[in-house]
């Protein structure tokens, strides 16, 4: 991967005209991932070393840009995601995942699977205008953070699957366009 998905984010200090057009240009980025579609997108993903995630938790969510985010507690629960509700993203689920909702990234395509995550994350941000915001996030949201975190702190999600023990997915599409997955032996 290109070194920038691995290093810590750099602060964003400067909140004028450039901010903004990054923050857009972020927007239609997320905006136009589609299969899978994108529900987060932080600034290491599109190569710039900043502070920066974004996230659209349905299909109907308005984006959401988070600047210097800090995750400030979790919840002592965690979650293993188990999602039916078609409204949070496509759903990703191989026979040998027990139902489990399976974590993806745009940086790495094609590539799912299993983390646990805190079931309830307390944030504080700033947004474009420099206006600091708390707010505690639980469920498909909650994960979206931590991934999103995760990224500006240099994590990919496949050293949480690998941490935690479980197993590593390819998709690929089927002859009818649905996806399919193999595990991947590591």
């Amino acid at each position: 991967p290109n070194k920038v998905l691995l290093d810590t984010a750099k602060p964003v200090v400067k909140f004028d005209k450039k901010l903004k057009e990054i923050l857009k240009a972020m927007e239609e980025t997320l905006r136009a991932t589609k299969d899978p579609i994108g529900v987060g997108l932080a600034a290491p993903q599109v190569g710039l070393s900043m502070r920066i995630f974004q996230m659209k938790p349905t299909l109907k969510s308005p984006v959401t840009s988070y600047i210097n985010p800090v995750i400030d507690s979790t919840s002592s629960e965690q979650e293993i995601p188990h999602f039916t509700n078609s409204e949070n993203v496509e759903e990703k689920k191989p026979e040998s995942s027990k139902n489990k909702l399976l974590e993806g990234c745009l940086s790495i395509p094609d590539i799912w699977g299993n983390v646990t995550r805190k079931k309830e994350v307390t944030l504080s941000w700033q947004d474009e205008n420099e206006n600091h915001f708390k707010q505690t996030f639980t469920g498909f949201p909650a994960i979206i953070v931590q991934h999103e975190v995760d990224h500006l702190n240099g994590i990919l999600f496949t050293k949480h699957v690998m941490s935690q023990g479980e197993k590593l997915f390819k998709s690929h599409k089927n002859k009818e366009g649905e996806d399919e997955f193999e595990e991947i032996q590591i």
